[in-house]
């Protein structure tokens, strides 16, 4: 009956990685700098007692208090593959890494995947076609989309083509249909998702004209090999998503899937089926760190948004059974700080972890830094299945969280 929670807290990275100049990422540290903008008065008192603290790299975070120390195992992982993106750090946590880059479009999209894209969809033209912020591309060309009809397509430092559209005017069943054909159309070139960015018009009194919806859906590659996820469902067990997960692995090797909107909700789902699932893994994306204050470079709201993780923690430990692995990590960074442009940043993220109710000598608590994601599988898949296949991606920590 044993049970596992892996929190992805989206883009919440510990440090640039050695290879981070070469995606112009270095100095990134979206963990240190957040803590920083915030000052001696932030508080997030469950992760400090946790050791979040204590994970490589980590400086301002304060230790855990004496005089036990860290209650988890804490270290830091490595990305393997070469990328900074949600795809590719999720398939990484799951024991799937890439050996090449997904491709990335920075001068937009060619006519070879744009006009079949026209044609298939009845669609006379799209705005913008390049590089840009989401947000700020919205408000730039929103009006001229409702007048025109003629989607926003836009993409960014990832592997992504994002459809922006008015729902009002536009219809969400529409924009859905024309990502899947998009889908279709880039599936032989490779392009890691294609994401429905729906907005409406924002409420009177807002500083912006329109706002983003929660209706966002992303539709993925299929992963290139099986996934830790895979082996679970083909061996019976259940695999629950909770936020974008299904969509992140196109709808393979999750027998539940729970959409959320935002944080909150998404620890509200989570709570909800610590306290119900007998056996299994919860696997958790936490998107708004990213969504809402990575890539819109506010390092205090990201800050109040820990704040807020924080403040619902003893809840869903509350729910907890004895034995319960639970993991803490990330996809990749999003430096708020960060001195260029909008997007990812290249870095290590953390990994807390630890059996509820299962005591760890404070000497043997350090998991260092490890060599790849995919580390958390290997751990959730020995846990749930018992053993692990030969050829398995990433090397288990279970034996260092104690029996």
């Amino acid at each position: 009956m044993a049970r596992a929670f892996v929190i992805v807290l989206d883009s919440l990275g510990v440090g640039a990685l050695p290879d981070a100049e070469a995606f112009g990422d270095a100095g990134a540290h979206t963990l240190d700098h957040i803590a920083g903008h915030m000052g001696a008065d932030w508080r997030i008192p469950n992760l400090v007692r946790l050791g979040l603290g204590a994970v490589p790299g980590v400086e301002a975070v304060p230790p855990a208090p004496e005089p036990d120390g860290p209650r988890a195992a804490t270290g830091r992982l490595a990305e393997r593959s070469p990328g900074k993106d949600t795809s590719t750090g999720h398939w990484e946590l799951m024991g799937c890494s890439l050996d090449a880059p997904f491709p990335v479009y920075p001068e937009g999209f060619p006519p070879e995947i744009l006009e079949p894209f026209l044609e298939r969809c009845g669609l006379d033209g799209v705005l913008c076609n390049g590089p840009a912020s989401g947000t700020e591309v919205i408000e730039r060309l929103g009006a001229e989309h409702i007048a025109t009809g003629r989607p926003i397509i836009y993409t960014s430092a990832d592997s992504v083509f994002q459809v922006a559209v008015h729902v009002p005017t536009y219809g969400l069943d529409r924009l859905y249909e024309h990502c899947r054909v998009a889908r279709e159309i880039l599936d032989p070139y490779g392009v890691g998702r294609v994401i429905a960015r729906p907005f409406v018009d924002a409420e009177e009194g807002s500083a912006q004209r329109f706002r983003r919806t929660y209706d966002r859906k992303d539709f993925s590659m299929v992963p290139p090999r099986p996934t830790v996820l895979d082996r679970l469902v083909a061996g019976g067990h259940e695999v629950v998503g909770v936020g974008k997960i299904e969509d992140i692995f196109a709808g393979r090797g999750v027998t539940r899937s729970i959409h959320t909107e935002g944080n909150d909700d998404g620890m509200a789902h989570t709570i909800r089926v610590a306290a119900e699932l007998e056996a299994g893994l919860c696997f958790v994306n936490l998107v708004d760190f990213d969504m809402l204050f990575g890539h819109r470079r506010d390092p205090g709201g990201y800050g109040r948004a820990l704040e807020a993780f924080d403040a619902a923690f003893p809840a869903f430990e509350a729910q907890l059974r004895p034995g319960d692995l639970v993991v803490l990590t990330a996809d990749h960074g999003n430096d708020p700080c960060h001195p260029v442009g909008t997007d990812h940043t290249r870095e290590y993220v953390p990994v807390v972890a630890w059996r509820h109710g299962v005591d760890v000598p404070a000497a043997d608590r350090d998991l260092g830094t490890r060599a790849s994601f995919a580390d958390v599988g290997a751990t959730v898949e020995e846990l749930l299945a018992g053993e692990l296949p030969a050829d398995v991606e990433g090397r288990s920590f279970l034996a260092e969280l104690g029996a």
